[in-house]
C-alpha cells in the first residue's frame, strides 16, 4: 500500500480528533506513521523512499505523509519545529514523535518493536 497524503480534516476522521478530544485515542485499527515533511526538504527526500519501501514490507501498518507548509495548523499542533519529523502511532498507547531522518534499519526496528510488537 502505497504511502497516503494526510489533510488536517482526514487526521481528524480518521486518526485522532484533537479539536474534541483532551486524551489521545487513536482512530485506527492498524498501528500509523506519520512523516512531517516539506518539498524543498533535503533529508525528507531520503527519507520518502525509505518510507514508501516500508509501506510495502508491512501491510498491517498505514503511513501517512504531512506537507507541513500545506497543514500548517496540524503541524502547529504537533508543534514540528524540525523536519522530517515522524509521529509513530501503536494501536493502543501513546504515539512516539522522532525529530531526523532515520534510516530504514532504525525505522523497522521501531516498527517491528514499538507498533507491531513482534
Amino acid at each position: 500500500m502505497p504511502t497516503i497524503k494526510l489533510s488536517n480534516q482526514k487526521f481528524i476522521d480518521e486518526v485522532f480528533d484533537y479539536t474534541s478530544e483532551k486524551e489521545w485515542k487513536f482512530k485506527g485499527d492498524k498501528p500509523a506513521i506519520i512523516d512531517f515533511y516539506a518539498d524543498w526538504c533535503g533529508p525528507c527526500k531520503v527519507v520518502a523512499p525509505i518510507l514508501e519501501e516500508l509501506s510495502n514490507e508491512y501491510q498491517d501498518l498505514l503511513i501517512y505523509k504531512v506537507d507541513t507548509e500545506v497543514e500548517q495548523q496540524l503541524s502547529a499542533v504537533f508543534q514540528i519545529r524540525s523536519i522530517p519529523s515522524i509521529l509513530f502511532i501503536p494501536v493502543e498507547g501513546q504515539p512516539m514523535m522522532q525529530a531526523g531522518a532515520l534510516p530504514k534499519n532504525v525505522l523497522k526496528e521501531i516498527i517491528e518493536t514499538e507498533l507491531l510488537k513482534k
